[in-house]
Parts: structure tokens; sequence; C-alpha cells
């Protein structure tokens, strides 16, 4: 006589007692638990008549291989251990008819469900659903370390930090494969979004503008996914700053105002039209537009109460006051607006110069380097001095507008090269740009 097991009854109990009508909702399963698993190879899988025969009647010596063993719990809810054991509930096929043969009555069984409306399945359905691979404190981590980048970048550099920005990327890209419910699911493609945004930052200040732009691209759609326009905006920033540094001006105007347009009020706005707007429209030479531009940001910067001081260059969060009037010195620059250039450099001198950020105080330096260099009787001494600062403060951590601000301070002492000033800061720009990674930007550029 067949062994009665779970599984024999669980089985009786659903009228999937023939090897056809077993298989056919094996088959089923196995179909879904390929697709919620992701696991393409179990949509295969099936039941011989013989491999049946032996489960129902109890014939087994070890359980069956592992990917039957999964879909056999996904179809009847229950461990595979239990499904073989030998069922003691008094309820089985056998006792029944040992009851009815002895004339005792026999207690009804309740009327069959369907297979979807099993309550088993509605539960491990519900389960899998709500399930997650990315707890609160993985999301967390993730965030704590995109914090920690940000906060010491100006310090550390792309170089050092690079590393680590892509680890978090590729973890959160890892867990988004995986499964999770909306809300946790949002967030990993908030983080994802940033990290690459982070990442993009990165390229352009190493000189790699086309690996930003797919950065940039990569955080714009990430964060359009979930509408957070916060991050989407802060994205097409940076891709606007890398089309500037690429010498693509035009296309880093249209990229900014497209974004503005989005969101005109929205905080994120202020860095889009000192950073990206006003800077490129200042290499065409469109003047008005520059100074509608500067206003705009100004005036946003007024309305959110931004910081007066000078923020982190890759930060999350709005543009300080300062940060946007150093955005307006290198304008101006391009436009050589040379009383405008000293002017706002001197109103922000104290910010900048009592700021962490060696970049910040090397960029302006630069900016009025060159406004020195513009006047109608130039500061030769004055503006050479300050270049050297500039390249002394970048040090060993160069990164691409200081490069090409330097590079320019060069090229425009030109006409003074017999300068004592001038070949001093020659001298020293060679020995600075021989870096490998200002090499690498010098080739990139060209």
């Amino acid at each position: 006589m067949p062994r009665t097991t779970l599984l024999r009854q669980l089985l009786q109990q659903r009228y999937l007692t023939t090897h056809e009508a077993f298989a056919a909702q094996y088959e089923r399963a196995a179909a879904r638990l390929a697709e919620l698993d992701r696991d393409p190879r179990l949509a295969s899988l099936q039941v011989s008549p013989r491999q049946f025969d032996r489960w129902y009647g109890g014939e087994l010596l070890t359980l069956p291989r592992p990917d039957a063993c999964r879909v056999l719990e996904h179809m009847l809810g229950r461990p595979v251990s239990e499904l073989f054991s030998t069922a003691y509930d008094g309820d089985s096929a056998h006792d029944r008819d040992e009851e009815s043969s002895t004339g005792q009555q026999a207690t009804s069984a309740p009327p069959p469900r369907e297979d979807d409306e099993n309550p088993l399945d509605i539960v491990t359905r519900t389960r899998q659903l709500t399930a997650s691979n990315a707890d609160d404190a993985t999301l967390a981590f993730l965030e704590s370390s995109l914090e920690g980048i940000a906060s010491r970048y100006e310090e550390d550099g792309p170089y050092v930090l690079r590393p680590q920005a892509r680890q978090v990327r590729q973890l959160a890209h890892t867990l988004l494969d995986g499964r999770q419910p909306p809300r946790t699911r949002r967030e990993l493609f908030r983080l994802a979004a940033r990290a690459s945004g982070l990442l993009g930052y990165m390229a352009v200040n190493t000189g790699d503008f086309a690996l930003s732009e797919a950065y940039c691209t990569e955080a714009r759609e990430l964060s359009r996914e979930i509408g957070d326009l916060d991050t989407d905006l802060w994205a097409c920033g940076t891709l606007s700053f890398s089309l500037y540094y690429a010498g693509r001006y035009d296309e880093a105007d249209a990229c900014a105002a497209a974004a503005v347009e989005r969101a005109p009020c929205h905080a994120q706005c202020i860095r889009l039209l000192a950073n990206g707007r006003a800077r490129a429209l200042a290499k065409t030479g469109d003047r008005r537009a520059v100074e509608r531009a500067i206003g705009q940001a100004l005036r946003l910067s007024d309305l959110h109460e931004v910081p007066v001081g000078l923020t982190s260059c890759i930060s999350f969060e709005p543009y300080g006051r300062a940060r946007t009037l150093a955005n307006a010195v290198t304008s101006h620059v391009a436009l050589r607006n040379t009383a405008q250039v000293l002017r706002d450099a001197e109103h922000i001198d104290d910010l900048v110069e009592h700021s962490s950020s060696s970049w910040s105080r090397s960029l302006v330096r630069l900016d009025v380097a060159t406004a020195l260099l513009q006047q109608r009787t130039p500061d030769i001494d004055h503006a050479m001095v300050l270049g050297r600062e500039a390249l002394r403060l970048c040090g060993d951590t160069p990164i691409s507008s200081v490069y090409q601000r330097s590079r320019d301070l060069h090229e425009q002492a030109g006409p003074w090269r017999d300068h004592s000033a001038v070949r001093d800061y020659g001298d020293e720009f060679r020995t600075w740009s021989s870096q490998p990674a200002a090499l690498a930007m010098a080739s990139s550029a060209s």
C-alpha cells in the first residue's frame, strides 16, 4: 500500500491525482516561479509519469532535485521536507475510506478551491510582492556614502573618490536587479541617479567629457523615472557644465535653458542660470542675455534664502550666493568686463579665501589674473603672481577647469613673453601641466 504523505493528501484535495492534471499545474507553477525569480531554467521543468507515480506514492529515498523542490514548494506552499513526510492528521484518503467501509460517518471535506484561490498561494504571493533585498539600513548606508563623497570632494578630488562612487553605483544597480516594494525601489532609483550624477561631475573634472555625458544621461533618465525633479535638474546642470568645458557653448546654454524652462522657480535653477547659461552665453558674446541670467540667478537666491558662503561645487544643495557670484566673475571675464570682474571678485574675496575649496580659490585667482591682463594698462606682475598662486593651490590634484584657465592665462600673456614674471609663470605652468592627470586633460582638449 502506498505511503500517505502530505503531498498525496494535498493532491487528492485538489483533484490532481492523475499525471495529466498534476503536470499541467506543475508546469504553470514552474513558469510563474521562473518569472518571479528571474530564473528562466525553471520554465522548462516537466514531470514524467514515472516521477509523478513515485512522488504520489511516496516511493522516495531522497528528495527530488533542488529545482523540482523549488517548484513544488511554490505550487503547494509547504516545504518539501513536509510534503514528503508521512501524514498523521487522520484526514488522508485512506483513513476516510476505512471510516466509510466500517460504517463510521466520514467528515465532509470543504469544497475544493481553484488553484489560484488557494490561501497558501495567496499568502505566498503577497510575501513575494512585499519582499525586499534592500532594507532601511542598506539605503541609509548608500545615502551616507554619497554624502561623504560630496563632503570630501574638494579635499580629496576625483581620482581618490571615483572608485568609491563607482562602488555605490554598482551596489545600487545590483540591488535594483532584485525585488523591492515601491517605496524602496524608488529610493534605490534616486540613489543610483545621484551616484551616476557624481560620477558625471568627476568625469568633467578629469577631462573625460564623453563619459560625463553618459553618466549624466543615466542620472536624468533614472530620476525622471521616479519624478525626482531635484536630481533631474542637478543632472541637467552637470551635463551643461560638461558641454561648456568641452567647448560646446551653444549646446551648454540650450541644455540649461531647457531645464530652467521646466521649473523656472526651482532652487536648482540658480546653478543652471549662473553656471550653465551665463558662462556659455558669455562665450558667445551675448552681453544682454548674460546679465539677464545672472540677475535671475541672484533673484532666485534671495527667494530661496540660500547660504551666503561658498557651497561645495559638487553638492546637490542649491548654489550659495558666493558661488553664484564666482560664476558671474567667469562670465564677465569672457566678456572682457574688467571692472565688473574686479568688483565682484573683491566682494566675494573673503568668503572664497576662508572656504575649504582650493579649486575655487585657484579659479577666482585665474579669473582676476586674466582681467588684470585685459585692462587698458595691464598689471603683468600682479597677474602672474596670481597665476602662480593658482597653480600651487591646485597642487597635485589638477582638474580640467583649472587646467583650461591656467593654459588660457599663459596664452594671453604671450605678448609679454620676454617679461620675467611671464617667463616664471610659463616655467611653473609647464611643470605643473606635466603631471599625468594634466597631460590627459591636454590630450582630451586637443
